[in-house]
């Protein structure tokens, strides 16, 4: 269980899903196969066990993304999903659920939309966090709202990069478990440890691991290094080859896993 210092200010929705034990945090790309189906996946997660939920929003060149992810963006860009119509999506669910929703996109579509409506159109909707991949730590927009700006730090990021995200993140650290792109991997960085220290030495937040983890053992070892896991292109790739039954069954494997 994670829990902030004494003294610390309020947590957001975020940060106390952290709270009660190791978060799970699953991504979706949002209108992959369809808006309607995202929508009844998100309920599907929550049920299944997750804590977060990550929505991918659908862009021509995700960075940072392999070829699952990818194929699922181009999949929802071929149907002109848009990101008006995910904020619309987020607040029909937010009719039913108050679980924790983040976005993860491009900066382009940041910039694209109008940064300061993009954030407000987030509060509005029940957005709790940003993702920015293809921004550096040290251009993360200041935080102007109860929306959390969560960075993403690599193992092999410099103690100086460590400590300017660490000072604009809130929400949580996003922990890249090994250099690359998302996808299966065979095992974590060998410096994850001590990169988690360096973390920990400037940082009260929460720390969550993804890139790579797909099954219920690796999410166990993430889990016994952090205090969370993100797993999405094993659940993506369930959902693009029309298993989406199957994505409770896992998701719920992937809890007992952090729970045992």
């Amino acid at each position: 269980m994670f829990a902030y210092r004494a003294g610390e200010t309020k947590m957001s929705r975020v940060s106390e899903a952290f709270n009660k034990h190791k978060a799970l945090i699953t991504y979706v790309t949002a209108g992959d196969p369809s808006l309607v189906v995202t929508e009844k996946i998100i309920f599907q997660l929550e049920k299944a066990g997750a804590d977060i939920i990550e929505l991918g929003i659908p862009f021509s060149d995700p960075l940072a993304d392999g070829p699952v992810i990818q194929a699922s963006h181009q999949r929802a860009v071929k149907k002109n999903v848009a990101l008006a119509d995910i904020f619309k999506l987020v607040g029909n669910v937010r009719k039913k659920t108050a679980i924790p929703i983040c976005f993860m996109l491009s900066y382009n579509l940041v910039v694209r939309y109008g940064e300061e409506k993009f954030y407000s159109d987030c509060e509005k909707n029940g957005v709790d966090g940003v993702i920015i991949p293809d921004l550096n730590p040290d251009e993360v927009s200041a935080k102007t709202s109860n929306v959390d700006r969560i960075c993403l730090i690599a193992p092999n990021s410099s103690e100086e990069r460590i400590k300017i995200a660490t000072a604009k993140a809130s929400g949580f650290i996003y922990l890249i478990s090994v250099a690359g792109v998302t996808g299966k991997i065979k095992g974590f960085a060998a410096n994850l440890s001590e990169v988690i220290a360096k973390i920990r030495k400037y940082s009260d937040l929460p720390i969550a691991i993804g890139f790579g983890i797909s099954n219920p053992v690796q999410a166990k070892e993430a889990a016994g290094l952090a205090d969370g896991v993100i797993v999405g292109s094993a659940i993506v790739d369930l959902i693009a080859k029309k298993k989406i039954p199957s994505v409770s069954k896992f998701v719920s494997a992937l809890r007992k896993s952090l729970n045992a």
